[in-house]
């Protein structure tokens, strides 16, 4: 492999037409499990100019108004006017009740009684690049789309609710070195706004301050450009349609990582496709915090009506103190990947009830993983003194 490289990666505003999708399906899924944290839910969106499609399968000792939670999110996200109005954009459900198996039981007494219901791959994965442990391309990323929601509904109230950006970083020896470029892409409200007017403000008020106090900032030899194709008016689902569970590289790790196909957003805590990426990522990023590699990636796959994973594979990609098959052996032996051992380490029924109720909407936007702004079971290395031992 070449020792020197740029690997790009792309993070999206909240106000993205994917993003918004995620984060009316998770707000369900929060608004469900705050009032019953046993309840089966899956919530998925679809939205385009106008209108937005609501579809929810659902098992709880719940009410949940569903029109009215996704047009308080519509508006929240900004938009309040234009053809894709919060106010008046139709609002098309479909509620269904769960059929198949609901675990309504204590997680710590049977544990092999909750089998995963979908056969899937995941990956967790965890490096040396950031404080958090996440690769510096996405990381970048998404700091300079927080930056953007945030100016946009502090001082620069003429940009739209939808961005979305690319962070390129230079690598010698698979190390980041610098940042070599940086495309955003920004929507307005105002046509009045000059792109130069537009381009002035991006680059002083969210380039410029993402990086502000970080090991690496833009040089000058960063290329970095600021709506190359001209102005984009209004922007989100008026321009382009959005799908709850199409950002999955957002969510995750950029590209930088595998990922698996399926959603993340949307999915109760009983669904492996979801809280098993969350335990994969905790195993990784803990092996990293321990020193045992400076990067590695934790693969789980399981099959529909098993407990336990059929396969756990760990890859330190040549880095690791111990060997790849030892590893896996002390991983899989170590950490519970059951589902209901999942939920019950991380303390996912809990998830529902944290960062004031809102938490599930929060992880839509910014990425599942890498959030040193959220209190996340996943993120914690709460294992790290335990696997150091492995190395006496």
């Amino acid at each position: 492999m070449a020792s020197h490289y740029i690997f790009t990666s792309e993070s999206v505003s909240a106000g993205h037409p994917d993003k918004l999708c995620d984060q009316i399906s998770d707000a369900l899924v929060g608004h469900y499990l705050r009032q019953d944290p046993f309840a089966s839910v899956v919530a998925e969106c679809a939205v385009s100019t106008g209108i937005l499609f609501v579809s929810v399968k659902v098992a709880a000792d719940a009410v949940v108004d569903i029109p009215n939670t996704a047009r308080e999110i519509i508006l929240d996200v900004g938009y309040d006017q234009g053809a894709f109005n919060g106010r008046t954009c139709t609002v098309m459900t479909s509620l269904s009740e769960m059929n198949g198996f609901r675990p309504r039981f204590d997680d710590t007494n049977d544990l092999a009684q909750l089998t995963a219901q979908e056969n899937v791959t995941l990956f967790g994965y965890a490096c040396a690049h950031t404080p958090d442990l996440a690769p510096l391309p996405i990381w970048c990323a998404h700091r300079l789309m927080r930056q953007y929601d945030r100016v946009r509904q502090e001082s620069l109230h003429y940009l739209a609710p939808d961005a979305k950006c690319q962070v390129g970083v230079a690598f010698t020896s698979h190390v980041p070195r610098r940042i070599d470029s940086i495309t955003l892409l920004a929507s307005q409200r105002d046509s009045r706004i000059s792109l130069a007017t537009l381009r002035n403000d991006l680059m002083e008020q969210v380039i410029s301050p993402a990086f502000v106090d970080q090991p690496f900032a833009p040089d000058d030899r960063t290329r970095i450009q600021i709506n190359p194709e001209g102005a984009i008016l209004e922007g989100g689902p008026a321009l382009h349609a959005g799908l709850t569970g199409r950002k999955n590289g957002v969510d995750t790790y950029g590209g930088f990582s595998r990922q698996s196909g399926a959603a993340l957003s949307g999915k109760d805590p009983t669904r492996i496709d979801r809280v098993g990426a969350y335990a994969a990522r905790h195993a990784a990023k803990n092996i990293v915090a321990a020193g045992l590699a400076e990067q590695c990636e934790v693969q789980l796959s399981y099959s529909i009506g098993i407990a336990e994973p059929v396969s756990v594979r760990v890859d330190t990609f040549g880095v690791g103190r111990i060997d790849d098959d030892t590893l896996t052996e002390r991983v899989a032996a170590h950490f519970d990947f059951r589902p209901s051992g999942i939920i019950r380490r991380l303390r996912l029924r809990e998830l529902a009830i944290m960062g004031n109720g809102n938490l599930y909407r929060q992880l839509a936007v910014y990425g599942h993983v890498g959030r040193s702004d959220l209190n996340l079971p996943w993120e914690a290395t709460d294992e790290v003194e335990a696997l150091r031992s492995w190395l006496r």
